[in-house]
Parts: C-alpha cells; sequence; structure tokens
C-alpha cells in the first residue's frame, strides 16, 4: 500500500513515499543549481587533489617495486630509498610541485624513475599548447586560458613558448620524414609563401583517391630555381618515383618552370594557373578594357574542346596585338601550358580543380592565419616550424577533390605502361 506524507515548515516542503513501512524516496526542494554553482570549484579542486594523489601513488609503486616496501626494503633488491626531494609534474595543463622519493644503488648511483619521468614529458601539455596557439592564442596570454584547478606554475611566456617550439619542432619532423612511395599521386602542386625575408616551397600532392596530401617544402630567401629543385629532390629521396609522370600545376613562375624540367625532364606535364594568367593579362589593360577581356579568356577557358579553346585564345591575342601589345605577350607566354588539362582531356568538375593553383593557396592562407600573431621572424628553423604546423593544421580539414573519380582516368592517360603492369599483375 502506497503513501505520501508531506511535511510543511515555512515556505520549504519535503515530500517522501513509503510502501508499508519501508521508505522508497524522499524529495528536498533545494537550490541545487545554487548550491552546485558554490561548490563545484570546492570538488574540482578535490577532484584535482584526488588526481595528485594517484599520481603519486604510481611514482611510489614503481619504488616500491625496486626497492620493496617502506621501512622493510628488499635484502635482495640492488637499490634502496634515499629521502625525497622538491620536484613536479605535469597536471592540468600545467606544472604541479610533489616531493619526489629518490632511489640510489647501494654503490650510491642515483636511479631514475621511469614514471616520474613520463609523468613530467605528458605530450597532452604540448598537444594542448599547440592547439591554443593554433587556434589565435599567444604565449603571453596562454596562461589566462587555462582553468587550473590546482596551485601549479610553467604557463608563462617562457615556458609556453618552449612547449610550442618542442611541439612544432615534432610536426616539422614528422613532415619532413614522411615517406611517400605509398602515396599514388597524379598531381602536384607548388607554390611558395613569404614570411619576413624568407620564402617558404610547398608542394602538394594529390592521390587517385582524391585525397589531398602536404609533401613537403623547403626554405629559401627567393622563390628560384636552386631552392624548387631541392624541394622535389627531397620528394624523390623520400619515396617519389621520377620515372613517372605527373601533372604540375604551378602559377606560372619561371623558376618553377626551371625546376621541374631539371628533375623530371620531358616526362613533366605542366598546367599553368589560369587565374593567374588573367590576373597578369589585366595589369597590362586600363580599366576601360580590364572587364570584357577577361571574360572572354574566362570564357575561353571555360571550353571543354581543347582546339577551340586555343583558337579563342589566338583570336583574342590577335586583337590584343592592336590594342595593347603587352598584354598581347602576357597572354601568349605560356599560353600552352595554360591548356594542358585541355588537352589531356580532363573532365570539366576535375579540371576546375586542376586549372589553378587555388587547392594549395587555400593551404598557405591557413599558415598565414595560425602564424598572424608572429611579429619578427627569427633564423633557422623559426619560419619552417610555423609554416608545418600550418599546413597540418590545413591538412586536417582535407577534403577531396571535385572530380575524383575522374583522376584514375587521368593516370591511365599520364601513366598508360603503369596501368597495363597493374592489369597483368
Amino acid at each position: 500500500m502506497r503513501k505520501t506524507y508531506q511535511g510543511t515548515a515555512g515556505k520549504s516542503k519535503a515530500k517522501f513515499e513509503v510502501v508499508g513501512e519501508r521508505q522508497l524516496a524522499v524529495g528536498l526542494p533545494l537550490p541545487l543549481v545554487e548550491v552546485w554553482e558554490e561548490l563545484q570549484p570546492a570538488v574540482e579542486h578535490l577532484t584535482g587533489l584526488a588526481g595528485l594523489q594517484i599520481i603519486r601513488a604510481v611514482i611510489e609503486d614503481e619504488v616500491r617495486r625496486r626497492v620493496g616496501p617502506r621501512h622493510q626494503p628488499d635484502p635482495g633488491s640492488s637499490c634502496l630509498r634515499w629521502g625525497q626531494q622538491p620536484g613536479y609534474v605535469v597536471f592540468a595543463g600545467q606544472k604541479v610541485a610533489v616531493e619526489r622519493p629518490r632511489v640510489r644503488t647501494r654503490q650510491g648511483e642515483e636511479v631514475p624513475l621511469d614514471s616520474y619521468a613520463r609523468l613530467q614529458h605528458d605530450g597532452r601539455r604540448q598537444r594542448a599548447v599547440r592547439e591554443g596557439i593554433v587556434a589565435g592564442l599567444t604565449s603571453r596570454n596562454y596562461h589566462r586560458a587555462v582553468d587550473s584547478v590546482l596551485e601549479g606554475y610553467g604557463i608563462e611566456k617562457s615556458s609556453v613558448s618552449r612547449q610550442f617550439v618542442s611541439a612544432s619542432a615534432a610536426q616539422l619532423k614528422q613532415l619532413c620524414e614522411k615517406k611517400l612511395a605509398g602515396l599514388d599521386l597524379v598531381a602536384i602542386l607548388i607554390d611558395g609563401i613569404h614570411l619576413g625575408r624568407q620564402v617558404l616551397v610547398v608542394a602538394l600532392g594529390i592521390a587517385t583517391s582524391g585525397e589531398k596530401h602536404v609533401l613537403g617544402l623547403w626554405q629559401g630567401a627567393t622563390e628560384n630555381t636552386t631552392v624548387v629543385r631541392e624541394l622535389l629532390e627531397d620528394l624523390v629521396a623520400r619515396g617519389l618515383n621520377p620515372e613517372r609522370r605527373y601533372l604540375f600545376v604551378i602559377d606560372g613562375a619561371k623558376a618553377l618552370r626551371a625546376a621541374i624540367e631539371r628533375v623530371f625532364g620531358a616526362r613533366a606535364e605542366v598546367q599553368r594557373c589560369q587565374i593567374h594568367k588573367r590576373r597578369n593579362v589585366k595589369e597590362h589593360l586600363p580599366k576601360s578594357a580590364q572587364g570584357d577581356t577577361d571574360r572572354r579568356i574566362r570564357n575561353a577557358y571555360a571550353m571543354t574542346d581543347y582546339t577551340a579553346a586555343k583558337a579563342e585564345l589566338e583570336k583574342i591575342f590577335r586583337q590584343l596585338e592592336r590594342i595593347n601589345p603587352s598584354a598581347a605577350r602576357s597572354l601568349e607566354e605560356g599560353l600552352e601550358e595554360t591548356l594542358t588539362v585541355h588537352r589531356l582531356g580532363v573532365g570539366t568538375l576535375l579540371r576546375r580543380t586542376l586549372v589553378s593553383t587555388n587547392p594549395i593557396e587555400s593551404c598557405l592562407s591557413t599558415v598565414e592565419r595560425v602564424a598572424r600573431n608572429v611579429k619578427r621572424w627569427r633564423a633557422g628553423d623559426h619560419a619552417l616550424r610555423w609554416t608545418a604546423t600550418g599546413l597540418l593544421e590545413a591538412q586536417r580539414t582535407f577534403r577531396k577533390v571535385k572530380g575524383y573519380r575522374e583522376l584514375e582516368l587521368l593516370q591511365c592517360k599520364l601513366n598508360p605502361s603503369l596501368t597495363q603492369q597493374e592489369q597483368v599483375a
């Protein structure tokens, strides 16, 4: 039999239900939200203290395994307890002071504790610093973003800077040592970014699956042939097959074209960026003629047939010769290589991706955003580390290119012998 009882004491009312003589539930209408708001800091602090106790227990467990229980040393052990000394562990994104036990051999040599060393170098802290810096925090104000549950240190400017240097150096190493032999690449886009007085040349690959991969980067004072050649040679050394034909997409810089020819020879197919070509022609014309000329060039590039597109561009060239010879020469220079994807018969959807350097420029814009708080670029690997961080941040958001289903057909056109070997195998 269920009965409900209600007590009245001013405005506070308590309710509970019983079945027979057994109480089932009690309801107290306390202001729970307000109570939790008051208790939350204390609960979080208590949780932090509990975590610190677990850390101490982990370190003590290793000491016990090496030496034996406290006050009962193992006579067969070669180690002894040797008191304690101040130390720290990484906890909740900062350094927290602890008293660490010391262990020595019977000959008096210090024995390092593996668990203590690992708790001092928690990779999560470096990842947290990297994520914060990438999101826009600076090393100077990073400590304001750390929600501390225990009194600690190690989140000031110098410490955060050291953590980011370590994290970005690891990312740079990861990028520069990445093996490329397993990537079935069809196209390679190359472009550069200026950071201070330095130029970082970047290579981005597109595989037959449609996935994009950051392949590598190289540092130089200018975007010259030597820098680009060394980048390409580094890609070859890490597994890029120099005997295969690739479609290289570049912005039209002569240094890029010369370096590709030196490393890959006549096997390379080069597509020059149509957007850069249109921009270059416009800059030679008065504003009154820019709109109409750009529209006609854009319509010519939009044609599907290679012969028709080339004929239309040659017609525009002849008209420009009478109006502005400089603009005509700008259009004529490298004109054939702006139509490479037309000549290869690439489908309309995929052609929109491969006729410009927009995919790699999107990556470089992420680098600029990530490095926007850097006010002074130093020598050494400073620019390399920030560029690698930005590139890997961009790679996290990569999607398959539009028209990726056509990449297999393009690979067959570029490397027919390779396709035949796969069929035989």
